[in-house]
């Protein structure tokens, strides 16, 4: 009997646990909760039997990811539309892969890094840093016609601040060439090492399709800075343990 007790209470505390850091964090989990129904809803997820099948998937694809994603070359060309698209591309992710690897970046920091911030401002600082980051890729290619889409930007910003605000917390990482044993080290030496691998990725990604390493960099350094600007003069956060893992290519 006392062992049932044990494992109520147990469960309680979870669910209590879990409620009280949804309410802590709404606006990250209305992120997440957004991207994944736009994705789920579009044509990149092959679920919604409108986008037909095929040929027919693959036209409507494209035609979604040039409308709401980012297409440097138009973006420098003065249509008012276009100005828009740095934007609505953060809602937006090419494959199921590319949508659970960026909530999963911003699951584990984004509820740490926004109740730090506040609610509203985390929000302005999500979408501001990631139009930013998006701004800046499109500008080292500004005669792409490539479509540009993802949540990256913005969660790598999410990144560089949460290194700066909470630079102590321990980041559980999988490594692949080390069997994916997780391994526990500090936000300072983890998230570092990631935005050097994105820095050296950035410096040998072509022109073609393939992932944004630019706008990878460009939002971790707008992240930091901002965070370095606002908060340089209090105390920083020693917060309880975090956990991630690797995604050295997507945020």
């Amino acid at each position: 009997m006392i062992g049932e007790f044990e494992k109520w209470r147990t469960a309680a505390h979870r669910s209590v646990h879990r409620s009280i850091r949804a309410q802590s964090a709404p606006v990250t989990y209305g992120l997440i909760a957004v991207c994944c129904l736009l994705f789920v809803i579009g044509p990149a997820s092959g679920l919604n039997p409108g986008y037909g099948t095929g040929d027919a998937l693959l036209a409507a694809q494209r035609a979604y990811f040039r409308r709401w994603g980012v297409v440097p070359a138009d973006l420098f060309t003065g249509a008012p539309r276009a100005t828009l698209t740095p934007a609505t591309a953060l809602f937006v992710h090419g494959s199921w892969v590319h949508l659970l690897g960026n909530m999963l970046f911003l699951y584990v920091f984004g509820a740490m890094t926004e109740e730090r911030l506040g609610h509203l401002e985390f929000a302005l600082f999500y979408l501001g840093c990631g139009y930013l980051a998006l701004l800046g890729y499109a500008a080292a290619n500004a005669d792409s016609q490539q479509t540009l889409v993802g949540a990256s930007g913005a969660i790598s910003a999410i990144l560089g601040a949460f290194l700066y605000l909470f630079p102590g917390a321990r980041v559980t990482s999988l490594f692949p060439f080390l069997f994916f044993l997780p391994l526990r080290f500090p936000a300072w030496l983890t998230l570092p090492f990631w935005a050097a691998l994105q820095w050296v990725a950035a410096g040998r990604a072509s022109a073609g399709p393939g992932v944004a390493y630019l706008a990878h960099v460009v939002g971790f350094g707008l992240g930091f800075a901002y965070a370095w600007v606002r908060y340089r003069r209090t105390t920083r956060v020693r917060p309880a343990p975090a956990t991630a893992t690797e995604g050295e290519n997507q945020p």
